[in-house]
């Protein structure tokens, strides 16, 4: 996208920011938001080291600035006013600010430091947003004035429905992340690569470093992919393998903004590798199915029990049960092997807000989204199959164990398990949702 355009974009999504802004601050009488940016947070008391910054994402819903203790003060009818804070420091240096297309749209005011931030906060009645409780009282704030959680809901609401900038950014971040998922699947394929390596790679072909991506990588090999978080990279090769799985939960960053992407692959020519090759492709063809039944209007809880449904649908295909699919759901089978949810919100958060505002039923406790669909949100169809010790144990003990072919359910183990996930954006239209992921990655 050229300059221009991106700076229309934009100006645009500013707009609708300030209006929504000002009708926060009405509701909630105040005369104007300081948006702190945040500050590092230290790895541990014992010495002087930092985890590098996670912006405040209401702070990066107006711009992507991504350095420490920065404000935004926002008053109705005014333009946004930035409080750079630029200090003098031959330890460290900020990397280069992202994009320019933001900057004339604020009244920008340097300071070298953050005390210097106090004679710039407005007076009146206003409210700091931010976690930092200690920098909010050092520029004056009280504490019933700092992130208020009514408020603080109202502007979180404002993330659950994307501006076109936003989609804008979501796309590019999935093309970024679409980079490193190709890279990894050749590299699986023509070689036995380790899991650090494979993640090196990742990071390679994006250009992102860790601390740019939308969380810490999931690159698990063989049975590494039934634990659901594997970032324990294993740093030695598997030379010879007859057969091997990988499972690559990775995303990127583009403004600030996330994807959130997962692929499955398999090889070799064993039987067990062919049984897990059907599973693969029997979760990539439901994952679509799934996708393509997004509707506005509808639960997506609601899609979540149909996917269900449909990991009954394949573990009876791959012959892992002989239950019908009804009975697998109904005596919690489906869910010992997909024991998560089907998706969350995305934006600038991987696990954003603003859809999950109700709680889910008891029976399914781990789904992060439990919206009525509607246009604008962005989330996440991320449906697998795994074999998890600790689950299948308690399978095994239970009422339905003879229903289970265990023996095969062994081979399948040593690939850990399966997951698919896409990042959509619901339009509305004829089609309700884009699927930005499939837009640049099969």
């Amino acid at each position: 996208m050229d300059s221009t355009s991106l700076a229309r974009l934009y100006t645009d999504h500013l707009r609708q920011l300030e209006a929504a802004y000002a009708d926060a601050m009405q509701a909630h009488g105040y005369d104007a938001l300081v948006i702190h940016s945040g500050l590092p947070q230290q790895r541990t008391v014992f010495d002087d080291q930092f985890w590098p910054l996670r912006v405040t994402p209401h702070f990066q819903h107006w711009l992507p600035l991504a350095e420490a203790d920065c404000a935004i003060v926002v008053r109705a009818g005014k333009r946004p006013t930035l409080i750079w804070n630029r200090p003098t420091d031959f330890w460290e240096a900020p990397a280069e600010p992202a994009g320019t297309h933001w900057q004339s749209s604020f009244e920008i005011i340097e300071v070298g430091s953050p005390e210097a931030a106090c004679e710039h906060i407005p007076a009146g009645r206003s409210a700091f947003v931010g976690e930092n409780r200690s920098r909010a009282a050092s520029w004056g704030f009280a504490a019933e004035n700092v992130s208020p959680k009514l408020l603080i809901d109202q502007l979180d609401q404002l993330r659950a429905r994307k501006t076109t900038y936003e989609v804008y950014c979501l796309e590019e971040a999935n093309r970024t992340a679409a980079l490193g998922h190709r890279a990894l699947a050749d590299a699986f394929r023509s070689g036995d690569a380790s899991e650090l390596e494979l993640h090196l790679e990742f990071l390679r072909a994006t250009q992102q470093d860790d601390p740019e991506t939308p969380y810490k990588n999931i690159v698990a090999l063989g049975e590494n992919a039934a634990t659901l978080h594997h970032v324990s990279y294993r740093k030695t090769r598997e030379r010879g393998a007859s057969a091997q799985s990988l499972l690559v939960d990775a995303g990127a960053t583009h403004f600030g903004y996330c994807s959130d992407i997962t692929r499955t692959y398999v090889k070799g020519t064993s039987a067990s590798a062919s049984a897990f090759g059907g599973l693969v492709a029997a979760v990539e063809t439901f994952q679509q199915q799934l996708c393509a039944a997004v509707a506005v209007g509808d639960k997506y809880e609601a899609l979540h029990d149909r996917a269900h449904f449909e990991v009954a649908r394949a573990l009876r295909a791959t012959g892992v049960t002989n239950l019908s699919h009804e009975e697998a759901v109904a005596s919690g089978i489906t869910r010992a092997f997909f024991p998560h949810g089907l998706g969350h919100s995305l934006g600038l958060q991987c696990h954003d807000v603003g859809c999950a505002l109700i709680k889910p039923r008891p029976d399914n406790p781990f789904l992060r989204n439990t919206s009525t669909i509607a246009t604008g949100q962005c989330f996440t169809i991320e449906p697998g199959i795994y074999f998890i010790g600790s689950l299948l144990a308690k399978l095994r003990d239970g009422a339905r164990a003879a229903a289970i072919d265990w023996p095969l359910v062994s081979e399948l183990s040593k690939f850990g398990g399966v997951r698919i996930e896409d990042d959509l954006v619901v339009t509305g239209g004829a089609i309700a949702a884009r699927n930005l992921t499939r837009e640049c990655l099969a």
